[in-house]
């Protein structure tokens, strides 16, 4: 409480004092006789777990909560605490037990399960701002940075892996392990299966007062989920990983046992976590890349793992279950083609990510390791041959792409040629590093370049549409620049077939 009378001196008043661990220690009670008395008071409204051994029940005489001294509120054993201004915190107290009826200061199976149903039936859940458990849950590091001294897959609990997948919190704090530990965040859906949502933050703090001086006291701002934009919502920071927990609830799944039945009692210890919340902002970023440890292949809407792909039905007409008319189907290619997912030949392990009518490879021959291609999954060989859908599929492609690499520091140039007798469209996409050079740089390079090579690189609208200039079947090169200047030539004669990447 002097710590966050001297936080609070400092940075302003905070709303709330959370607090996960045990509350109390081995030689309390002199010192909460101040509190429970009111000789002293905690300086800021304060929620706290329950009791994690059988020495500290007696603190806490409602299991359905209660406050225990001015200013001081046991939360209770499990539940939804709701602030006025719509944050949701949900809690579980206790460690975890086997044992039916659980003990006072442990949680069963049947609490958890209890739990999820109060919550998950509630209409449209989309998750909790906020989840408190004293138990680190199991695997919390699996796709992770790593938790240091600590071994997920052996500490913690697995109810509260299965707690906190069904929660969706955005934040999670525990405590137990007596080490300070912030995850990187990860997704709480599959990629390219589910709608997009929020992804969730896990942090475990050390005990207080700690002689290591781990960090044991945690100051942060949110914005409740029911205040916030949709879209500004499920926004994802460059960092986020697969769910850690996925691959656990998939075993359990398959095997239905009882998840209570495989989790020994972890051993009771001495810890203390607090954490500070007021009204605030959240991160934004990006998402479209993949972890080689993700999901398996066939979560993507062609299966790389077979030699011929084959394109899952994605809808009712497709199953056959009615005789629709016959969609206009792209183009195909007259020969073999290494660039086609359906094609034996295509190189499969390049792919980084596939959309509805496009996809994203790693280029084979890269200037740059992170140089890529953006191709359509159906046989199209120029821009101008390309469905709308396609073309609104590239853009989204390209504007993501603009957007992760000025992440990281580079501008892209996205370069094209279409030649006679070309395979597939292909649009290069290659990212340079802002410190290297300008846009202008890159632009006076490839008209410089132009010049000396008697090619006549016009310059045309940014907002202009390239199948104004250029007609079906007619070959040009065309560059984009990261300022969206476009550069033109009409082909009509002789090309230089790496002009795009000499320069």
């Amino acid at each position: 409480f002097g710590r966050v009378r001297t936080i609070q001196g400092k940075s302003g008043r905070f709303d709330m004092l959370l607090c996960v661990g045990n509350f109390f220690g081995s030689t309390s009670e002199t010192e909460w006789a101040e509190y429970r008395t009111g000789a002293k008071k905690a300086p800021i409204p304060t929620y706290v777990l329950g009791a994690n051994d059988q020495e500290t029940v007696s603190y806490f005489p409602d299991i359905s909560g209660c406050e225990i001294a001015e200013n001081i509120t046991y939360l209770g054993r499990r539940g939804l605490y709701s602030g006025t201004s719509g944050l949701q915190i949900a809690y579980l107290s206790g460690t975890e037990t086997q044992d039916e009826p659980a003990p006072a200061y442990s949680f069963s199976a049947k609490d958890v399960a209890e739990l999820k149903t109060s919550l998950l039936s509630t209409p449209n859940f989309k998750g909790v701002d906020i989840l408190l458990t004293s138990p680190w849950p199991r695997d919390v590091g699996a796709f992770a940075n790593s938790a240091g001294e600590i071994d997920t897959k052996k500490c913690g609990s697995k109810l509260v892996s299965d707690l906190a997948a069904s929660l969706k919190p955005r934040y999670h704090f525990a405590a137990l392990e007596k080490a300070y530990y912030e995850r990187l965040p990860y997704r709480n859906h599959t990629v390219l299966q589910e709608t997009p949502q929020h992804v969730s933050r896990f942090i475990a703090l050390a005990d207080v007062g700690n002689t290591s001086k781990k960090k044991y006291l945690y100051a942060f701002s949110i914005v409740p989920m029911s205040s916030m934009d949709p879209a500004e919502l499920v926004k994802q920071p460059q960092d986020v990983t697969e769910n850690p927990y996925r691959k656990s609830r998939k075993e359990v799944q398959k095997t239905k046992a009882p998840l209570c039945a495989e989790v020994p009692l972890p051993s009771p210890s001495c810890a203390h976590g607090f954490t500070l919340c007021i009204q605030g902002a959240y991160y934004n970023g990006l998402w479209f890349s993949f972890s080689k440890q993700e999901e398996p292949a066939c979560q993507f809407f062609f299966d790389l793992n077979k030699h011929q792909g084959k394109k899952r039905p994605s809808d009712e007409k497709e199953r056959g279950n009615s005789q629709p008319k016959q969609a206009k189907k792209p183009p195909q290619p007259t020969g073999p083609c290494w660039f086609c997912l359906a094609s034996p030949e295509v190189e499969k392990h390049l792919v980084v990510s596939i959309g509805t009518h496009c996809y994203l490879a790693l280029a084979k021959g890269g200037l740059l390791p992170d140089h890529v291609l953006i191709l359509p999954i159906g046989h199209y060989q120029s821009v101008v041959d390309l469905s709308s859908e396609v073309v609104e599929e590239v853009t989204k492609y390209k504007t993501a792409l603009k957007e992760f690499f000025r992440s990281k520091g580079k501008m892209v140039c996205f370069v094209f040629s279409s030649f006679h007798g070309n395979i597939v469209f292909s649009l290069q996409v290659i990212p340079v590093p802002l410190d290297h050079c300008t846009s202008e740089d890159i632009k006076e390079s490839f008209i410089v370049q132009a010049q000396e090579q008697q090619i006549e690189l016009l310059e045309i609208p940014e907002h202009s549409d390239i199948t104004q200039v250029a007609q079906p079947g007619t070959p040009y090169f065309y560059v984009e620049l990261d300022t969206g200047e476009k550069l033109f030539h009409r082909i009509r004669g002789r090309f230089p077939l790496h002009f795009g990447r000499s320069v």
